[in-house]
């Protein structure tokens, strides 16, 4: 590191230090921003300005949070959460991505398909959970399907649409070279689309949660979209709160995979 500020003029150095103080600078102030926010939150509900019974307040969900982790409960339904939308999610942006890798490989039947798709995509596929419940049962099967109806219609537009955006002269040149449609694939098609790919997987993530509580809503008997609806049947909108907030920890987190996912495709295409 030495050796490279050593390379770099003093302006260079001191516009580095800026970028770097900026981003600590950002970091703070939304750190700060969150801490005042609960701040609010909590003295609020206790100088009654608002009610806590209906809004809950921090401490109550910290209490909350003890109460299920002394039970063994807390991460039970932490864990059966996310491995339904991470296999959801999973098989979503896979199964999206074959279809369209095979709508782009033979274009009339894509073109078949194409205002099917668009309909799909206009579906409402929650309203698909009860026949989703009666053909696979009620269990984490169902939830995952869920996920994964939510997701792999988006995935399949976007990367198809993503393939489409691929710079043509680039096609061509392979093309001239004598490139088979399958080397044109590997070669052009799939890297180009990298950011398209990456767009999409950012896009699931918020689509399989959905699925995933949803499902979770009409069927689970565990997770945290059960707490959530538990919650709210025997009035501890405490738990719903809890529910809430961690759903809103494990979604944060799960994009912040796919973030890091990108830029190692990133550092990879470099």
């Amino acid at each position: 590191m030495q050796v490279k500020d050593a390379a770099m003029s003093p302006e260079h150095l001191a516009y580095l230090r800026s970028l770097r103080r900026k981003r600590r600078n950002i970091a703070a102030a939304r750190v700060l921003l969150l801490v005042a926010l609960l701040l609010l939150w909590e003295v609020g509900a206790n100088l009654g300005w608002v009610n806590p019974f209906i809004t809950s307040q921090p401490s109550g969900i910290v209490r909350t949070i003890a109460n299920l982790y002394r039970d063994g409960e807390l991460f039970r339904h932490i864990g059966v959460t996310v491995y339904e939308t991470v296999v959801g999610f999973t098989l979503g942006t896979l199964l999206g991505t074959a279809i369209a890798v095979v709508l782009w490989w033979w274009e009339g039947l894509a073109k078949v398909l194409e205002p099917y798709l668009v309909v799909l995509n206009s579906l409402p596929k929650i309203s698909l959970g009860p026949i989703i419940i009666v053909w696979i049962g009620s269990g984490s099967a169902a939830i995952i399907v869920m996920a994964l109806l939510v997701s792999v219609v988006v995935t399949i537009l976007g990367v198809y649409s993503g393939f489409g955006q691929v710079h043509p002269d680039r096609i061509k040149l392979l093309r001239s070279f004598g490139a088979s449609k399958g080397q044109i694939l590997l070669k052009a098609i799939l890297p180009g689309s990298i950011p398209t790919v990456v767009s999409a997987l950012k896009i699931n993530v918020g689509l399989s949660w959905v699925g995933v509580i949803v499902g979770e809503f009409l069927v689970s008997k565990a997770g945290l979209g059960y707490l959530a609806v538990y919650g709210g049947q025997v009035f501890r909108l405490n738990l719903v709160m809890t529910s809430v907030i961690i759903l809103a920890i494990a979604a944060a987190l799960m994009y912040q995979a796919v973030v890091f996912l990108e830029k190692l495709f990133t550092r990879w295409q470099q």
